[in-house]
């Protein structure tokens, strides 16, 4: 076993998590984890993936990636030391696009212009016949007697008589200032907006919210390794959820908050009751809110 594969299993140990459990939140299959530990690089499936995997593998059990590649550099071999995007995608390569497809993308622009087209000539046509066309304005009845009734559509009511004699003593009369009525102020929502993105790291802000409420759950059925500081790097939890536990803090006197998640897909974070949606597709997600309570 190398130096490298010994601290990444005894950091793994220390938080009493099996390959197994590794390989839910990693999404790696169990016998490349065990390559790593024992320093195996050469039956990886490519010539980058050994660097990609340590990296997620020191991800899930709590140490930063860049220093272990500096401290453990030489234990690498340098057919795999190759610069790596921050993001590894987990999608499968797209395969090649059949004829029949091909065609089937050179009609479509056709089809949505035809559409269009369609859908403006229906416009004129309804323009043209509400405009153009218009209807009898009163009804034509035939009575019994064979005369000709014409009944207006509508009865007019007379307008109120504005010269009507007013009976009030303008001497007794006490003017009264009209009543304001009260301004209400409209109720702001909150808002959850994404400042900036690095590395596997994203930054949210808090906005007109009086309060900072986080509740961290895992999917049900799932699991997820989950790390919850709060501003001043306090750990109010470290530790394993699933099924459908979680965790909830009261931050409101807090000004961040900081969630990792050891798999993205498994875990679901509530800020003030409503569901945060992530900017990355990463498994593992380190998670910054920073919240500024309204005046």
């Amino acid at each position: 076993m190398t130096e490298l594969g010994s601290r990444l299993r005894m950091a793994r140990e220390e938080k009493s998590m099996s390959l197994d459990e590794l390989q839910n939140i990693t999404r790696i299959q169990k016998r490349y984890l065990v390559a790593i530990e024992e320093g195996k690089y050469d039956i990886m499936p490519g010539k980058f993936y050994a660097r990609a995997f340590i990296k997620q593998y020191a991800e899930a059990v709590g140490l930063e990636p860049d220093l272990l590649f500096e401290e453990y550099r030489n234990e690498i071999p340098l057919a795999y030391d190759e610069n790596l995007p921050d993001q590894l995608s987990r999608t499968q390569s797209r395969r090649s696009v059949s004829p029949s497809s091909s065609k089937a993308l050179e009609m479509f622009p056709k089809i949505i212009t035809a559409i269009f087209v369609l859908a403006i000539l229906v416009l004129i046509w309804f323009l043209v016949v509400k405009y153009f066309n218009p209807g009898e304005k009163s009804s034509v009845n035939n009575n019994n007697n064979g005369a000709v009734d014409i009944r207006e559509s509508e009865e007019v009511t007379p307008p109120a008589d504005k010269n009507k004699e007013d009976t009030t003593n303008p001497d007794e009369e006490e003017t009264t200032p009209p009543e304001e009525e009260p301004i209400s102020e409209e109720t702001v929502q909150q808002e959850i907006t994404m400042e900036s993105v690095t590395g596997n790291t994203t930054t949210y802000n808090l906005l007109n919210a009086d309060k900072f409420e986080l509740e961290v759950k895992a999917a049900n059925p799932g699991r997820s390794w989950i790390k919850i500081a709060n501003g001043n790097n306090e750990v109010l939890f470290q530790g394993e959820i699933k099924n459908g536990e979680g965790q909830k803090f009261d931050l409101t006197n807090d000004t961040k908050a900081f969630i990792r998640a050891g798999d993205s897909t498994k875990t679901e974070i509530y800020v003030n009751g409503e569901l945060l949606e992530y900017e990355l597709t990463t498994t593992v997600q380190n998670i910054n809110i920073q919240f500024q309570k309204k005046e």
